[in-house]
């Protein structure tokens, strides 16, 4: 007597459909992974909270940030953690986004009356400004001239009166170690997207 070596109806397409969602499923899954590594190693995505950036940046923009081996460099605008004990109820607990005006080794000179930044004796070209500075009365109003320490950098926001940033003591130069990354481009809203 002669098996019936035929085949049932029907398997070979179920496990045609096995195959093809374990696969998928694989692609997806590496897929993942390889995005969580690059936003750990490589890049980040950051939000922009508050004014401080204005007009350059809005609340809300989504940005995305150059991680890994990156230095920052004057005009550059970078996104900060630092929730020290200090500045959490200043901050908020959240990273902050300004634009590095100095490094360290660098002299740092604010002149309110032209509303002018001078580093290293040459004043800074800042087209972004959203208005002219104001003096800012107080036990620290940012004396200047300033020395940037070493391993360290001096930021503002765009938006220097509604800014606080390395004029005030409460935030003051920021180790580069607190720097998340260098904002590259806006991702979201679709009306602001590009590089930065």
């Amino acid at each position: 007597m002669e098996e019936n070596l035929v085949p049932s109806p029907g398997k070979p397409e179920e496990e045609g459909l096995v195959y093809n969602l374990y696969y998928w499923l694989q692609t997806l899954a590496l897929a993942v992974v390889v995005i969580v590594l690059l936003f750990t190693f490589v890049g980040r995505i950051s939000r922009v909270e508050g004014g401080s950036m204005l007009n350059t940046l809005h609340e809300g923009d989504l940005l995305l940030l150059q991680s890994i081996g990156y230095t920052p460099k004057t005009g550059d605008v970078v996104v900060l953690n630092k929730t020290t004990d200090e500045t959490v109820s200043l901050l908020g607990g959240e990273a902050i986004v300004k634009r590095v005006i100095a490094t360290e080794g660098q002299t740092v000179f604010i002149d309110y009356n032209t509303s002018t930044v001078y580093i290293d004796g040459e004043p800074l070209e800042e087209p972004y400004l959203w208005e002219a500075m104001e003096f800012r009365s107080g036990p620290y109003s940012g004396q200047t001239p300033f020395v940037v320490p070493e391993g360290s950098i001096f930021v503002m926001g765009d938006n220097r009166n509604g800014s606080t940033d390395s004029r005030n003591e409460l935030l003051g130069t920021v180790d580069t170690g607190y720097v998340l990354g260098k904002a590259v481009c806006i991702l979201f809203p679709f009306s602001d997207i590009g590089f930065l």
